[in-house]
């Protein structure tokens, strides 16, 4: 074995050697300092004096436990466990092995330095230098670089952690890399590449990492993160800066979780000519991305999202491309080129300019809340949609300009607003300088709902710019659940009033005792109003009530008392609907003559209606609105009761029904205001009842019958104010009327009753009616 090692001679027992008296010699007459191993392996201890080593020619060292000054190897290995050393320099084809070791660089230029050579950190080592932490980096003359691999463990260096140059990797794997320096980096990347993993975390002084070139010809820097973070803690997340030279694209990856962060808000800054592809996947960054002095900046998104600006200057390039359910909330200004596919969406915060602009299924937002934004596009193309908003008040609107060509067939969701259009006047919200591509309303019903009315859209004829258009304007869903609220109200009331009426035929069976009742009763109603489609109203309730038989004059009389519940819902389409809920009491009094058959019967009703307005808007957004109010109405029936051969029997006789339900002025919460007179209802009927009273042999009683009326509604003028606008929602007309039931009379004190209802007229029709009670006798 070939080993020499040079040190004091007071250490003569320790000299390595075939003869040690060669040794002792050698080290006399040359008179130099000790630590250099030339070949050979040495391991030294916790027990070993604090030396410098410089190993040569394949040697191998050791320190196990142990504390060394610098070191120095070339084409040497050294492996460090539990060590303590000063500056590691490590060239020529070295290998650098360290475990749970600490390096401590003091001033030296670099703590570890790996030129054409390789190393491992693991172990949670610490290395730490005055100036740069780590350089991993090749000899100018060979393109052959070095590699390191750093894993659960530090670098740390005042003017900068780490720095990699041409052909040379650093790998690292829950990491922490630190410039603590006023103006360091965390991680230098000239002509180098890195790849940061398993929660690597890269944190710079001013900027978390810098990519640049380290000469013409040389290779661009390359950068991957992966479930890893870089930082910047006075400046930018990532540079990359060309100073001027021209090369192709550094790419940076960013990967699975990973985050960059710019304390002066910028994730990635590009300038001095640079040219830099940044990919995003699976990661969610806020940031800018600026590219500047010439430089260009391509930003792919893949299932990731972006919260911040894509900005390039005069001179520059910046692309976007949105991909696989990816997002951007931001500005794009004086980008080239932005792709977006149909499960990708980008929302503007500004005003904003792009070149060519491909919108292949996906969607452009135009802000939020009640901002409006001009967007800027040289061409467009694809089959985009587009979400705007409009706020006819204030004369403000989103808008698309085009200022070449726009090809595809495009969609508008224009947001609804409680505003309404100034009369005449068309509204511009698309602009193209040429091309042939359509537009087309996204809106439930292809209208937007502006306040009381909807608007349709329509092109000025060239095809060149589109408009919303006051000429074919309809009630909007707003006005039509506002109407129909307000007139919903007399429906409910006479619904309630019909379980009053059906008992008659159970009062016949024991007229003078006194008792208790109750029904339930359910109505489906089927509306056409004067403006829309119409709607659809089921109603759901009881009543309850007790009387008492009055002997007074001729006839016998009874006097009553009733209250009850019923909820109505309305429902009419596209997601809107309204519900009244209904609370009332009442009186009611029946006089009835047994030998003539003549009967009068009164009612006299007051209620409470709490209403509730849900408008699902054409945007797919929904406004709500309530109120209370209160009617008061009563009814008057006439008849008489004719009793024919084998217990027939028919009725023929009349009522009138009014009732007056109390105005209310509200607002929905998109600003619609409604303004609603009393609804007034006047109601006329003429009918006949026949049937059949018969006896089971069981004693119990059947009274089975049908009934047919003509009814008249003679209201016509029930006017509601939305937004100033004027509508009459006119349910006057005529309606037929028919009915079957049966009363049962099951002993002395209980009695029973069912009833199925058809009702058909002008704009109302009742498919389906049913009440079914029972009444107690004392």
């Amino acid at each position: 074995m070939r080993a020499v090692r040079i040190f004091n001679p007071i250490h003569v027992n320790r000299v390595l050697g075939s003869s040690s008296t060669f040794c002792i010699s050698f080290l006399i007459a040359q008179s130099v300092c000790a630590g250099q191993l030339v070949g050979g392996s040495q391991t030294i201890g916790s027990g070993s004096n604090v030396e410098q080593w410089v190993l040569s020619q394949a040697a191998t060292l050791n320190v196990n436990g142990a504390q060394t000054l610098d070191i120095t190897a070339t084409e040497s290995t050294l492996n460090a466990t539990g060590a303590t050393t000063q500056q590691i320099s490590a060239t020529n084809g070295s290998s650098v092995n360290l475990v749970n070791t600490t390096v401590s660089g003091g001033n030296a230029r670099t703590a570890l330095e790996v030129i054409n050579s390789n190393a491992t950190i693991s172990g949670n080592s610490n290395i730490s230098g005055n100036r740069l932490g780590l350089q991993v980096g090749h000899e100018v003359t060979t393109n052959t670089g070095s590699n390191v691999t750093v894993t659960d463990s530090n670098i740390t260096g005042v003017t900068g952690g780490a720095r990699v140059t041409a052909f040379s990797n650093l790998g690292l794997s829950n990491a922490k890399i630190d410039g603590t320096g006023a103006g360091s980096a965390g991680l230098s990347l000239i002509s180098g590449t890195a790849n940061a993993t398993n929660g690597t975390r890269i944190t710079g002084g001013q900027n978390g990492a810098t990519l640049g070139l380290e000469g013409a010809g040389l290779p661009a820097s390359q950068l991957s993160l992966d479930r890893s973070s870089i930082e910047g803690k006075n400046g930018s997340a990532i540079v990359v800066d060309y100073a001027g030279t021209s090369a192709a694209a550094s790419t940076i990856n960013v990967l699975n979780g990973s985050t960059l962060t710019g304390s002066n808000g910028t994730i990635l800054e590009v300038k001095g000519g640079a040219n830099a592809v940044l990919n995003v996947a699976n990661s969610d960054l806020a940031g800018n991305v600026q590219a500047s002095g010439n430089s260009v900046a391509g930003v792919n998104f893949d299932q990731a999202s972006l919260v911040g600006n894509v900005t390039a200057d005069t001179g520059s390039t910046a692309t976007v491309s949105l991909q696989r359910s990816s997002h951007l909330t931001g500005v794009m200004s004086n980008v080239a080129t932005a792709t977006i596919d149909a499960t990708s969406s980008w929302t503007m915060t500004g005003k904003s300019q792009v070149g060519d602009l491909v919108v292949n299924g996906g969607q452009v937002k135009f802000g939020v809340d009640n901002t409006f934004y001009q967007l800027n596009v040289t061409n467009l193309s694809g089959n985009g949609l587009f979400l705007m908003r409009t706020d006819f008040t204030t004369g403000q609107t989103d808008f698309l300009n085009v200022a070449g060509t726009a090809t595809g067939a495009h969609e508008l969701l224009i947001a609804s607003s409680g505003n309404e259009l100034p009369s005449g006047q068309p509204v511009q919200v698309v602009h193209t300088a040429a091309g042939d591509a359509t537009f087309r309303l996204a809106n439930a019903g292809g209208a937007v709902d502006l306040g009381a009315f909807s608007y349709g859209l329509k092109s000025d004829g060239t095809g060149r710019d589109w408009f919303l258009d006051p000429t074919t304007r309809t009630a909007s869903p707003s006005t039509r659940v506002v109407t129909a609220l307000f007139n919903t109200a007399p429906t409910v009331w006479y619904g309630e009033l019909t379980s009053l009426r059906s008992r008659m035929g159970e009062l016949r069976f024991n007229p003078d005792k006194s008792g208790a009742w109750i029904r339930a009763y359910g109505n489906k109603y089927n509306v056409s109003d004067a403006f829309g489609d119409g709607y659809r109203q089921t109603q759901q309730g009881f009543s309850l009530g007790a009387d008492v038989p009055l002997q007074l004059g001729d006839g016998q009389w009874l006097l009553g008392v009733m209250g009850g519940h019923s909820t109505s819902d309305l429902d009419l389409s596209r997601g809107t609907s309204g519900t009244i809920k209904s609370d009332y009491v009442g009186t009611y009094l029946t006089w009835m003559d047994e030998v003539s058959g003549y009967y009068v019967d009164g009612v006299l009703k007051l209620n409470r209606f709490r209403n509730d307005a849900k408008v699902g808007m054409s945007d797919g957004t929904q406004s709500k609105g309530d109120y209370n109010n209160i009617g008061v109405g009563g009814s008057m029936e006439f008849g008489r009761h004719l009793k024919l051969e084998n217990g027939y029997f028919v009725e023929p006789f009349t009522q009138v029904s009014a009732v007056t339900i109390k105005g209310k002025d509200y607002k929905l919460d998109s600003g619609l205001q409604a303004e609603g007179d009393r609804t007034r209802s006047l109601l006329g009927k003429v009918g006949v009842t026949a049937g059949r009273d018969m006896q089971l042999s069981n004693g119990t009683e059947l009274q089975p019958y049908m009934r047919a009326a003509l009814t008249h509604e003679f209201s016509k003028n029930n006017e509601i104010k939305v937004n100033n606008n004027v509508f009459n929602n006119d349910l006057s007309g005529s309606r037929a009327e028919l009915g079957a039931g049966i009363a049962v009379n099951l002993s002395e004190r209980w009695q029973a009753h069912a009833e199925l209802e058809y009702m058909n007229g002008k704009n109302i029709e009742m498919p389906l009616g049913g009440t079914v009670g029972i009444q107690f006798k004392w």
